[in-house]
């Protein structure tokens, strides 16, 4: 609802509606980090049931778009389908304690995960010149990788005087 004694004005408190929102964003980033490590768990318990022993997820963005590019996973040195099914993962709601979870088919939900990474260590990689890079799931280990390059626009000058 407008206030009509404020209506087209700025807010009065901008700083502290600023502050507000940033508070509650910081706060979504702690529950949502909070959720990170079940989910991960549950990713890789599906795809060890799977013999699945490597995923590699390859993601490129610049011009402010960016996508996962490729999920490719591998049973050994051979390269295989990601296996049939779905993984329950946990999700922060914003400005609650409320913790949804849905069913995902395992390949969106390593996409999901990985870009739930990317937001976690380079928030913003899609924007401008961009990054891209590969993510290496370790299944036996239970670890994840990231190699993460980013691209940016360098200017050089010289001055001269002849």
């Amino acid at each position: 609802m407008t206030d009509p004694e404020h209506a087209g004005k700025p807010d009065p408190d901008i700083a502290a509606s600023i502050a507000r929102v940033l508070a509650e964003h910081d706060a979504h980033q702690q529950r949502a980090a909070a959720l990170r490590p079940a989910n991960k768990a549950a990713l890789f318990d599906a795809l060890e049931a799977a013999g699945i022993t490597t995923v590699t997820v390859t993601f490129d963005g610049y011009g402010d778009s960016g996508q996962i590019e490729d999920v490719t996973a591998q049973c050994g040195e051979t390269i295989v389908d990601l296996p049939a099914g779905q993984v329950a993962l946990a999700s922060a709601t914003w400005n609650s304690d409320d913790v949804s979870t849905a069913q995902v088919e395992i390949g969106a939900a390593l996409e999901q995960h990985c870009y739930d990474l990317l937001e976690q260590s380079h928030a913003g990689w899609e924007n401008n010149d961009g990054a891209s890079g590969a993510f290496v799931f370790d299944v036996p280990a239970r670890a994840i990788t990231l190699d993460h390059s980013e691209r940016y626009t360098a200017t050089e000058t010289y001055s001269h005087v002849f």
